[in-house]
């Protein structure tokens, strides 16, 4: 059994295609094939069963499917922590983020780094909070950055900036002329919601139950999975939303939008990170800017 050969069986059964697997691993099909046969004959058991014109996992491959992901995700810590030995000068940061962080906040940072490490990649995936989440706990993420509480005891949070929701209707909703709102009074329109899961709903969520309504209670007409869905919906009349106000700032400034006076607290931008696992250069390199004042 070979490291190439753990690669190769990770890209098949994630994809149960052979010739994708090796389109993105930059290999001729018959290499990718070869690859998995020898690993076959070296186990001596069947990975695979073909099932009409595709492929599917035995029980033996569904076995090893995690423990070979591990031993891969060890090797990527190994090369980077050897990757810090040569000062930044090489390496790959991969990153997951909560829409609102990723769309609005997290780009200018992002630029920033790439100015003091250019040869430090950065890729970037969008999810929702718990999306974020399970990234950063299965170590598809090195850093996950979201709005939302996680609790979980294997991830170590670091708070890094605050962010405040804002109620918002379209410039032709019947609250939009309202000089005040109680909170009473949010039962009685329609609303465009985020998806259970972000980060945006469950801090409104948690806000409603403060404020002593029940979020079953709201006249939820749409949810979306995205933020500029919802702000699109909401300018187009179809309710009313509680966004981060990054999100609702273009809107507002333009009309399109109207903030409504119902105060919510501030929310935090925090940093998730693996509490077991290595903390690299090029992690602290980004919080220690993160935690910079910005030029």
């Amino acid at each position: 059994m070979t490291l190439d050969q753990l690669r190769i069986f990770v890209a098949v059964a994630e994809r149960l295609h052979v010739t994708h697997a090796a389109a993105a691993l930059n290999m001729t099909q018959s290499a990718a094939s070869a690859a998995i046969a020898a690993l076959e004959t070296g186990l001596a058991t069947k990975l695979f069963d073909r099932v009409g014109r595709g492929i599917a996992l035995t029980q033996a491959g569904r076995l090893l499917l995690p423990e070979a992901k591990a031993v891969l995700t060890r090797l990527t810590q190994a090369e980077q922590a050897l990757d810090d030995l040569h000062g930044l000068r090489r390496g790959h940061l991969s990153l997951h983020a909560s829409q609102t962080i990723a769309g609005y906040w997290l780009p200018p940072l992002m630029h920033r780094f790439r100015a003091a490490w250019p040869l430090v990649a950065l890729s970037l995936v969008i999810g929702n909070t718990a999306q974020v989440a399970c990234a950063v706990l299965e170590g598809d993420a090195d850093l996950g950055f979201v709005e939302g509480d996680v609790d979980d005891p294997l991830l170590a949070r670091i708070p890094v900036a605050t962010d405040r929701l804002v109620l918002v209707v379209g410039a032709g909703h019947p609250w939009a002329g309202h000089t005040h709102l109680a909170a009473g009074d949010l039962t009685g329109t329609g609303w465009v919601l985020r998806e259970r899961g972000s980060g945006t709903r469950q801090v409104f969520e948690d806000a409603l139950a403060g404020f002593g309504v029940d979020p079953a209670r709201l006249d939820v007409r749409m949810e979306l999975p995205s933020n500029e869905a919802v702000r699109a919906a909401v300018e187009a009349g179809a309710g009313a939303t509680v966004i981060s106000r990054l999100v609702a700032a273009a809107g507002i400034a333009s009309g399109s939008l109207v903030e409504l006076p119902l105060a919510f607290a501030e929310r935090c931008f925090t940093v998730l990170r693996h509490g077991d696992r290595h903390r690299s250069r090029a992690e602290a390199a980004l919080l220690e800017l993160i935690r910079a004042p910005g030029e």
